[in-house]
Parts: C-alpha cells; sequence; structure tokens
C-alpha cells in the first residue's frame, strides 16, 4: 500500500505547484561545473508573480500571514514547487541538494522552494517516454493511426507501473510539504494520477488539476485499456477543481468521465462532477514487474505491496468536483519590452537585409507531430505552384525546434520537415531568390525577431492545447499580421473571428488562406491584428495563475485529520 507521509507531520508551505518540468534546468560546464538555467513559459511566468505577491505579504504581515509559521529555511513566500529530475546534470544538483531542495543549497530558484526528485532514469523513461508521451499525448492529440497502433502488450504494462510509481513520489512529496489546508496546484498528463493518491494522504489539502492539452472525446480516450482511462479519470477527479484551457476541452473531460464511469459519476449541470459514492479503481491483476526490479532502490520499493493499491480513493460520496476554464494569454508588456532588447533588435535586422522587399510568412513552432508543420509547407509549395505571382516576392521563415528525440517517430517527423524543405528549395529558388529558411536550431531571440517582422503567421496544428504562439506574433507585431489558425487549435475559441481559420488537414484551403491573407488590405490587417493582441492580453499568466487558487475551496476551518 502506499506508504506516505504521516498525516500528521504536515508541512509548511502555503502554495505547492507540481509539475515534470520545474522552473529550474541544469547542465555542465566544460570544466564539470554545475549550470543552472531559470526557465520560462506561462506556468513559470505566472509563478512568477505569485511569489512575488507572497513574499510581499509575508513581508508586511510577519508571522500572521496566511498559513501560519514558515520554515525559516524557505523563502518568504511559503510557495513549494516539486519537479522531477530529468538530466543526469539536473539528478546530479539534487544530490547535493538537502533533501533535493535546490534552494537549501543556494541555487537560484526565483524566490521559490523547490523540491526536485531524483527519479530512477529507468522510471523516469518509462513513464515520460512510454506513457505520458508515447501513449497519454498520443491520445489526448489524436495522434494514433487505430488500424496499426497502439498495442498494449507487456511493454506498455511494465510502463505503466513506472507512471504509476511516478505519480505516487509526487503524491508522498507534495503530502510531506504541504501545510494544513494548503493549495497544491498539479499541472498536465504527467501527473493524472496524483489529485486521487493526494487526497487519500491528505484530505484536508485543497488540490487542483490543470490540463495543459486538448482532451479526447470518449470514442477516442476508449482506446486506453480500461484499467487506464478509468484510472486517469478517476485520478483528476480527486481534485477539488480540474482546469482547461477551453470549454471544448473541459467538455470533452466530462463526457469521458460520463462514458466510462457511468454510474459512479454525477454530472451536475455545465461546471460540476458529483462523484456517486466513492471509486473503487483497484486495477485488475496484470502482467506486473516486480517493484523493487522496476524502481531500482528499496526507497521507492514501498509504493507497491504485491498488488497495487487502488488508483484512486476521492473520498466519501460527494465529493464535488468543479471544472473552469482558463484561457492562458500573454503578458503583453513584458513580452512587448523582451521583443525590444537588443539581441532580438540585432536578429530582426539579420531578418530585414536578408528578406528585403518580399513579404515574409512565419512559423515557429517545436518538431512535434501535432503541430502539422509538414502540411503547412505543402501548404506554401501549393501557394507557389498555384500563385506564381508570389515567387521571388515572398520568402518562408520555418523556426522548427527538435523536440523528443529520445522518440522515434519525433525523429522521423523531424526529417520528414527537412525533406519537404528541401524539395521546395529545389523547385523553386533562383540565384537571387530562396523560397525558404528553415532554422532548427532553438534560438528564441531569433523566433521573437522573425514574429515581429512576420506579415502572415501560420499556426495549423491538428490538434492544440492553446497554441500561445498565436497570441504572442500579433502581440509584438510590427506589421499588423495576419494569422492563418487551425480550428482545431485552444486558441481558436478566442481568436477564431478575426483570424484566418482553416482546417488543419486541407493543404489546398491553408495555400488559398496564404495567398488572402498576402492580399489582405491594411487597413482589415491593422484591425484584426488589434482585436487579436488585445484578447491575447486578457488573461495574461499572473492572473491566470491567481484565478485558479481563487477558484478552489476556501481553506478548512478545522482540519480533521485521519488516525
Amino acid at each position: 500500500m502506499l506508504a506516505g507521509p504521516d498525516p500528521a507531520a504536515a508541512g509548511t508551505a502555503r502554495v505547492l505547484v507540481a509539475s515534470n518540468r520545474g522552473p529550474v534546468a541544469f547542465s555542465l560546464s566544460d570544466s564539470g561545473a554545475l549550470l543552472a538555467r531559470r526557465g520560462s513559459g506561462g506556468l513559470v511566468s505566472g509563478m512568477q508573480e505569485v511569489i512575488r505577491d507572497a513574499a510581499a505579504a509575508a513581508a508586511g504581515q510577519g508571522d500572521a500571514a496566511e498559513g501560519g509559521e514558515t520554515d525559516p529555511e524557505d523563502p518568504p513566500s511559503g510557495i513549494v514547487w516539486v519537479c522531477a529530475a530529468l538530466s543526469d546534470a539536473d539528478r546530479r544538483a539534487v544530490r547535493v541538494a538537502p533533501d533535493g531542495r535546490l534552494d537549501r543549497a543556494g541555487f537560484d530558484t526565483g524566490g521559490a522552494a523547490i523540491r526536485m526528485l531524483d527519479v530512477d532514469r529507468v522510471v523516469f523513461d518509462r513513464a515520460y517516454n512510454g506513457v505520458a508521451n508515447r501513449t497519454l499525448w498520443f491520445v489526448l492529440h489524436l495522434l494514433f493511426a487505430p488500424a496499426s497502433e497502439p498495442s498494449f502488450g507487456a511493454a506498455f504494462w511494465r510502463d505503466w507501473e513506472a507512471y504509476e510509481a511516478y505519480n505516487a513520489m509526487f503524491a508522498d512529496a507534495l503530502a510531506l510539504d504541504a501545510a494544513h489546508g494548503a493549495a497544491v496546484l498539479i499541472q498536465d498528463y504527467h501527473l493524472t494520477l496524483v489529485p486521487g493518491l493526494l487526497r487519500k494522504l491528505r484530505p484536508d489539502l485543497r488540490i487542483s488539476h490543470f490540463t495543459h492539452t486538448p482532451w479526447a472525446p470518449p470514442d477516442y480516450f476508449r482506446i486506453l485499456p480500461d484499467r487506464v482511462s478509468r484510472a486517469v479519470i478517476g485520478g483528476m477527479l480527486g481534485a477539488d477543481r480540474l482546469g482547461f484551457l477551453t470549454a471544448r476541452w473541459a467538455t470533452a473531460f466530462r463526457d469521458c468521465a460520463r462514458v466510462l464511469l457511468g454510474d459512479e459519476v454525477e454530472i451536475d449541470g455545465v461546471e460540476t462532477c458529483v462523484l456517486d459514492g466513492g471509486l473503487d479503481l483497484a486495477p485488475a491483476p496484470g502482467p506486473m514487474a516486480p517493484p523493487a526490479a522496476l524502481i531500482g532502490g528499496p526507497a521507492l520499493g514501498q509504493v507497491f505491496d504485491e498488488r497495487p493499491p487502488p488508483v484512486v480513493d476521492p473520498g466519501q460520496p460527494g465529493h464535488r468536483v468543479r471544472i473552469g476554464v482558463h484561457p492562458l494569454g500573454v503578458d503583453a508588456p513584458a513580452l512587448r519590452a523582451r521583443a525590444a532588447a537588443k539581441d532580438v533588435a540585432a536578429r530582426a535586422a539579420e531578418l530585414r537585409e536578408e528578406v528585403g522587399d518580399r513579404r515574409l510568412i512565419v512559423r515557429v513552432d517545436r518538431t512535434e507531430l501535432s503541430k502539422n508543420i509538414v502540411r503547412g509547407l505543402d501548404a506554401y509549395r501549393e501557394l507557389l505552384r498555384n500563385h506564381p505571382d508570389w515567387c521571388g516576392r515572398v520568402m518562408h521563415l520555418v523556426c522548427a525546434y527538435p523536440s523528443r528525440h529520445d522518440l522515434p517517430e519525433y525523429r522521423e517527423y523531424t526529417a520528414a520537415v527537412q525533406r519537404i524543405a528541401t524539395e521546395i528549395e529545389d523547385e523553386f529558388a533562383t540565384d537571387g531568390w530562396l523560397p525558404l529558411r528553415l532554422e532548427v536550431t532553438d534560438d528564441y531571440p531569433r523566433s521573437l525577431a522573425a514574429l515581429t517582422l512576420a506579415d502572415v503567421l501560420v499556426v495549423n496544428p491538428i490538434r492544440d492545447g492553446m497554441n500561445l504562439i498565436a497570441k504572442e506574433g500579433p502581440t509584438v507585431s510590427d506589421r499588423d499580421v495576419a494569422l492563418i489558425l487551425s480550428r482545431e487549435a485552444g486558441a481558436y475559441a478566442e481568436l477564431g473571428a478575426d483570424a484566418l481559420v482553416v482546417n488543419p488537414y486541407d493543404v489546398t484551403e491553408t495555400a488559398e488562406a496564404m495567398d488572402a491573407a498576402l492580399r489582405m488590405p491594411p487597413a482589415e490587417r491593422r484591425r484584426r491584428a488589434d482585436r487579436i493582441a488585445a484578447l491575447a492580453a486578457r488573461l495574461p499568466p499572473g492572473d491566470w495563475f491567481r484565478e485558479q487558487l481563487a477558484a478552489l475551496p476556501a481553506p478548512p476551518a478545522e482540519v480533521v485529520l485521519r488516525g
């Protein structure tokens, strides 16, 4: 059974965040020294604002600040971020930090206490690559071709047990650090089991889970083995509140809960799931590796007995789970200030010289299967074939940065992007004109410079939780960029009225949208771009994070500990 911390030994953190990737990553210098690099992105940005708020409040209120006493070794914010060590350098940093607390080892953590978990490499690979990325990501983005994949055999069940162990490690760490009644914000598909596991360990906590991806409709979600699909849904329903980026994804989750759990869950209106009785989601016996052999050590081996425990027991009948929609936006002032920085200006000058007086079509993506880069390039080729008057008058800058190269599917996709880019160059390039420039080396200043100079921005994912590039581009644009947007991107819910909307599978429609965007009258471009930029800034990361904290139930007036 779950060993877990002693519920009576509560920690001091008033707010906790849990995510696979943390706000700090490490690398090694040529001399072998550890180098810390602060992260970026909406979650990190939002967290930084909340940290500043909490630190200021604590400084003004002293020990009277909400949540009571804090550990004198902790930063004044009272916030702890729990994450996993992803690299060998991360693991080395964890091992020199007391109990994995990076802030107590002198690393720059941006004012947050960070507990980084030293996960066995094999466990991490099986949980992260085998289940989270190769299975759950593919299901949530509808990427499987069911005629040939997936196939759930003994190897998958070995990976699934690692995913269970990985989630249990997070639940134990959160239970250890959380003060009574603390708010716990769990992030994404890597940690779907944590809310239920944490609810068992610490029923006093206020728990949310936020999904940054799309959610699949029930018929597709049921590709997963029944045991897994029920565990994922049931685990998430251990939370008090579930957050999604759009109403479409929230509705899909509710539909999955209704179909998979039936009478065990009652859907009450449009915002609430009420559990009709405690869920018994104990996994059926199946092919399992011996726990100690799988997880690589006795410290983790305590997580399991001979048969794994129920994946989730959300609690007493009537446990209420609210579902909310929080469409993450951009911090427009900060983003524009970054776009005005010297390194971005230098990249922009280089691009202006290369592009000259031609129109510029831009896309900025990871080489992720769901981003649909190959069809986007095929559409550009069709634009040049069907509208040859653009030949010599337009350039396509494609920033396609490598992603998840541990998985063969991603390596093959990157190669496919490179192949079609070469084909376009071979077909259309002349001595005085390069129709396309493909950049595969991650360079944020260059990407930001490209967004400021773009006449057309292409965002055509097969499926995407939000896609912040669709919001960032119009926010920093110097040219009133025209946005081509897939109807399958989460951003479509907010921006669709002012974008040129495409079916991401329709190459011809996308090519014609490129032509329409290039020919759009300046006044219309300006109206559309201004409206998109205003919408993009409606819920910046700090407000997005605060909104989720505010949506949690109030702290319990009195906490009753289990015996």
